[in-house]
């Protein structure tokens, strides 16, 4: 008897999903794969925002090393079990749970998002049906917060819009209001009736401190109003390869957060059904253990001051090299990101010239930048300023 003929559901032969448009690689993908494809010994990556040492090699904690949520403090919200959690997929399964839980049960179908964001901000809505929009957030023209640009764009969302904000660290931009902006960005999104959706992913990198970069989530947490916050630990505590993250949910009584959070579950069921536990539970020790977590802290301030130093040595280089232009944005600029000013056209030339990778956008991630390599950024930089208009 005849082996059986391979099944298709087309008459040729074809695959099924013929018909399927090829999707062009994310960009910071296409950078990654230019950059492990180049031979030269001087290349540079500055495309992903991955913590590194001096050295240029991946950072792992020693904390981590050992044991291989958020921290729980005593909010209001906390206390009177307002709050509901679900373990996710890192900062991305955070989004992507809520986005689609907001889809289902939320009554407004409208999220704002700031420009420019994340590169993959956009997908976590769009993909749930969500429609996506956009408000001010980055002035070219100071290399700063559009505040004005912001508070006016938001005033015409509907009310019951959903607003994303990212806690502190914007990417790609490295600009952060400050605590009174963000003060006034609370009650004016309260006082519209809008909905706080935070980005969470570099608590602890922007100012060296947990608390602090935690200011503007809680500025609402503790003001009775709802809000949902994506939290990764891919970033603060190295934990890459791990996807750790979570999705809290403020809620306005508890009893609303038992309901939501039953519908969280049934939203997660056919997505992963069970997070992984490995690298949640190196997270929940080091939470719980004082002399790790103290450890961590110190680690933390530590990463904290070498971008510090590292944006100061950049800028103080491009000075000495008589580079045109004022760069001193790139100081003002916090956490792992510095949207340069760079053209899609320099960016080009730096790439082929220098060998050195970045967003077409002109972010920078500090991160990849050591002592050792700054000069030659700034060798592609001068060059790319003075001889690409």
């Amino acid at each position: 008897m005849e082996s059986p003929e391979f099944c298709s559901d087309s008459q040729d032969g074809e695959s099924a999903f013929s018909d399927v448009p090829f999707a062009p690689e994310p960009l910071v993908y296409a950078v990654m794969a230019a950059f492990r494809e180049d031979p030269s010994p001087l290349k540079l990556n500055l495309g992903i925002g991955v913590y590194r040492t001096e050295e240029g090699k991946p950072f792992v904690l020693n904390v981590v090393r050992r044991v291989e949520q958020l921290l729980v403090n005593d909010l209001p919200a906390i206390k009177e079990n307002r709050v509901t959690t679900v373990q996710c997929v890192a900062g991305c399964g955070s989004l992507r749970v809520g986005a689609e839980f907001l889809a289902k049960h939320y009554h407004q179908k409208s999220v704002y998002i700031p420009k420019p964001t994340y590169s993959n901000h956009p997908n976590f809505f769009s993909s749930v049906g969500l429609v996506v929009k956009t408000y001010r957030y980055y002035d070219l023209a100071t290399h700063g917060l559009d505040f004005q640009g912001l508070l006016e764009d938001l005033s015409f969302a509907p009310p019951g819009s959903i607003v994303l904000l990212q806690a502190c660290g914007h990417n790609p931009t490295g600009v952060d209001p400050t605590i009174q902006e963000w003060e006034q960005i609370r009650q004016f999104i309260r006082s519209k009736g809008l909905l706080p959706f935070f980005d969470s992913a570099y608590q602890g990198l922007v100012s060296g401190n947990l608390d602090a970069d935690a200011q503007s989530v809680r500025l609402f947490v503790t003001d009775g109003g709802e809000s949902l916050i994506a939290q990764s630990y891919s970033k603060n505590m190295a934990l890459y390869g791990e996807r750790v993250g979570a999705l809290l949910i403020v809620c306005k009584t508890a009893e609303v957060a038992i309901e939501v959070e039953s519908q969280l579950k049934l939203v997660i069921r056919p997505m992963y059904s069970n997070p992984p536990i490995h690298g949640a539970s190196m997270v929940t020790a080091i939470l719980k253990d004082r002399e790790m977590y103290n450890e961590w802290t110190s680690d933390l301030k530590k990463m904290n001051d070498r971008l510090i130093n590292i944006r100061q040595k950049l800028v103080n280089t491009l000075c000495d090299k008589g580079t045109p232009g004022d760069w001193s944005h790139i100081i003002r600029q916090v956490g792992m990101y510095s949207l340069s000013g760079l053209s899609q056209d320099q960016i080009a030339f730096i790439t082929k010239e220098y060998h050195v990778y970045m967003s077409s956008d002109g972010r920078i991630s500090m991160a990849g930048l050591s002592s050792r390599t700054v000069p030659h950024l700034v060798e592609a930089i001068h060059a790319a300023v003075t001889r690409v208009i």
